[in-house]
Formats: structure tokens, sequence, C-alpha cells
């Protein structure tokens, strides 16, 4: 909360949501949300801040995915992030777009899906489209149920953030079994 009151706020939440996209493990929400609470009025402009920043460490993520995997390999099985990798290269294989963006949105870790979507050649065009419609839904709702709901509404959010995210990803999954 303190963060979220700095003059320099906004470079942070950008810095943050940058480095989330590609490597660093705390997402953008713990600030967005308090900057949105602060600052109701600014709400949409730290969504959309948050959004591109995120999309562009996205890209990164996807570079060091395409160029630098073989380098990176040898962490990433050691990590914890190796499971969600391997689930990663299997959604491709099935989903593609629709991996992406459920990535985007859910407490999923996007950027082992970032790293991976560069790994596996996903088309960038592709890639980016999902990540900015996943990635700006997410900022967007976190931002306006803030501005909106104040106080009580970050309680609730910070109660029932995963829960909402799981169930988000069962519904978009569903709707893609059921359209396919």
């Amino acid at each position: 909360m303190l963060w979220s009151r700095h003059r320099h706020a906004p470079w942070y939440l950008g810095a943050m949501s940058f480095a989330e996209s590609s490597f660093f493990p705390v997402p953008p929400d713990v600030m967005l949300a308090p900057m949105s609470l602060a600052n109701p009025s600014k709400a949409w402009r730290f969504a959309l801040l948050t959004t591109i920043a995120s999309v562009a460490g996205g890209l990164f993520g996807y570079l060091i995915g395409y160029f630098a995997f073989d380098a990176i390999e040898p962490w990433l099985r050691e990590s914890r992030y190796w499971l969600s990798y391997q689930a990663a290269v299997d959604w491709f294989g099935r989903w593609g777009f629709w991996a992406v963006f459920v990535a985007s949105f859910s407490p999923i870790p996007y950027k082992v899906f970032t790293i991976a979507a560069g790994a596996l050649s996903m088309a960038l065009l592709l890639f980016t489209l999902a990540s900015l419609i996943g990635r700006g839904t997410r900022f967007f709702l976190v931002a306006g149920l803030m501005a909106w709901g104040g106080a009580r509404m970050e309680a609730v959010l910070s109660r029932y953030v995963d829960l909402l995210g799981w169930v988000t990803v069962a519904l978009i999954v569903t709707g893609v079994l059921i359209f396919q």
C-alpha cells in the first residue's frame, strides 16, 4: 500500500508488470489493486499501463524461449516451474491461442507460457493477441473492481482471487471443449 502512493508508483507498476511476465514471481495485481483503490480516478490508466507492460514482458519471455531456451532449460528443470512448463507445452499442442489466453487471465504462471510459446515458435501475432485480450481483461477487471468496490472489494478479492481464477479457467476450458 505504501508503494501504491509513491510518486513513482506507476513506474514501479510498469516494471513489475513487465518482469512478472517473463521471470519475476510476484504478480502486478499486488500493486495494481492498491493503486486503483487509492486513486480510483486513475484506475483505468493503471490497468492500461499494467496490460501494456505485461504484454511487453510476455514478448520478452517469448524471446527468451525462442532464442535462449537451451540456456535456461537446466535451471527450469530444477525449478518449481518445470511441471508448469510441461503442462504449457501440452496445452499448446491442444489449444494454442486458448492456452495463452487462459494463462494470461488465470493464476497459472503466465511467464511459463510466454517462454513455452517462444520455445515452441507459436505464431507471434496469435500470442500477442491472446496476451492482450487475457491480460487486459484481468487487469481492467481488477482495477475496475477496486475503483468501484473500495476497501471491501479488496478484502473479498484477496480472499477469493485464486478461486475466481480457477473457476474462470474451468469455464473457458469447458467452452473451448464444447465449441471445438
